[in-house]
């Protein structure tokens, strides 16, 4: 084989193992977002609604990535008060600081029962906490958002969603989100 032949050669074999490993870095950096209780699109069973326990339902979750320093988690509803004619995002949880190895929530997570380091941040009834679905007509989507962030942020002292996606601005490492929907 000529020198030149064999050059070409490693330069290929070269590229094609760095593309494996860029690919394999890739897959293993990607969040996943799911809970036991239902599928993503699927309907959130009423034990976690406002017409039953009102209980927050499992959540787990896997592939954060390896530099990100806290987790967030907002749920809310796009299609309040009428899904036929939104008016507003509802919001019904709003978590911060959450650790990056926590591996999810446990159903009914209670403030005490969060991990260590995690901050409530206030839903659109103004307290912390889970709020389930309660949706006055049609079905509507819940939307379960979690992002890892690149810093862990100050106390913000229980904000709002929109005072918390002000801090998370440029810190947003990642981003995965499950979507249940409920009717009355």
């Amino acid at each position: 084989m000529k020198p030149m032949q064999l050059l070409t050669l490693t330069i290929a074999v070269l590229i094609l193992f760095c593309q494996n490993a860029y690919s394999e870095r890739e897959t293993a950096m990607t969040m996943t977002l799911e809970s036991s209780a239902f599928t993503h699109m699927g309907e959130i069973p009423k034990r976690y609604t406002c017409d039953g326990a009102d209980v927050s339902p499992p959540l787990a979750w896997s592939g954060v990535p390896e530099d990100a320093e806290s987790l967030v988690l907002i749920v809310d509803d796009p299609d309040a008060p009428d899904p036929k004619a939104p008016k507003m995002t509802w919001v019904h949880w709003v978590l911060y600081n959450i650790p990056t190895d926590a591996p999810g929530l446990a159903e009914d997570v209670s403030p005490k029962a969060l991990p260590a380091g995690t901050k409530e941040g206030l839903s659109n009834w103004k307290k912390t906490g889970y709020g389930g679905p309660c949706p006055p007509i049609g079905r509507h989507r819940y939307f379960f958002k979690l992002y890892a962030l690149d810093v862990a942020l100050p106390d913000l002292k229980k904000p709002g969603k929109a005072q918390l996606e002000q801090a998370m601005q440029g810190h947003i490492l990642a981003r995965m989100e499950l979507i249940g929907t409920y009717q009355r």
